[in-house]
């Protein structure tokens, strides 16, 4: 049996090829992917389980950047959330599958997407991948995403780690 530290290893960063068809307007985009031990996980519990449980520094992080955002007129993470039909955590939903959620929002100054893919690596394992897409609209949105870049890394980076975590604890239930 893998351990969550075999697992944090193989946190593996790519550049996804733009256009996207999820947002085919994009200029900025990331990607980082995982392998998780699983017989049956799909996009949208993967998703579930990365964008629900936010470690604690980061949803501080969260705070202050709706915080800072309010000022400039723009939308809140609650604001997302509630507005949404159906949402992830904060994330609304724009699409879904056993195989792909797409999640994200609009805004004056940017548009943004969050994908989340789960593919067959054989074996009862899983791939999953979580990209992010960005249209920077205007002078704001390349601000705000050269300012919150590092920090969203580290996010990105600590969600599939605490999913490898949950997913874990889960299979090691007898």
């Amino acid at each position: 049996m893998r351990t969550v530290s075999d697992l944090s290893r193989k946190l593996l960063f790519s550049r996804p090829l733009l256009p996207h068809p999820a947002l085919p307007d994009a200029d900025w985009a990331d990607c980082y992917t995982t392998e998780v031990t699983s017989q049956s996980l799909t996009a949208i519990e993967a998703a579930y389980l990365a964008l629900t449980h936010f470690p604690s520094w980061a949803r501080l992080l969260l705070g202050l950047r709706n915080h800072i955002v309010s000022i400039f007129g723009l939308k809140s993470s609650e604001s997302l959330a509630s507005s949404a039909r159906e949402s992830i955590g904060f994330f609304p939903v724009v699409s879904k599958s056993d195989h792909q959620v797409v999640a994200g929002f609009d805004d004056e100054h940017l548009d943004f997407r969050v994908i989340i893919d789960v593919v067959d690596a054989g074996e009862d394992r899983k791939l999953v991948a979580a990209t992010t897409l960005v249209y920077r609209k205007i002078l704001l949105g390349r601000i705000y995403i050269a300012v919150i870049t590092p920090f969203h890394k580290l996010i990105v980076k600590a969600m599939l780690r605490n999913m490898q975590k949950r997913l874990c604890a889960v299979s090691s239930l007898p």
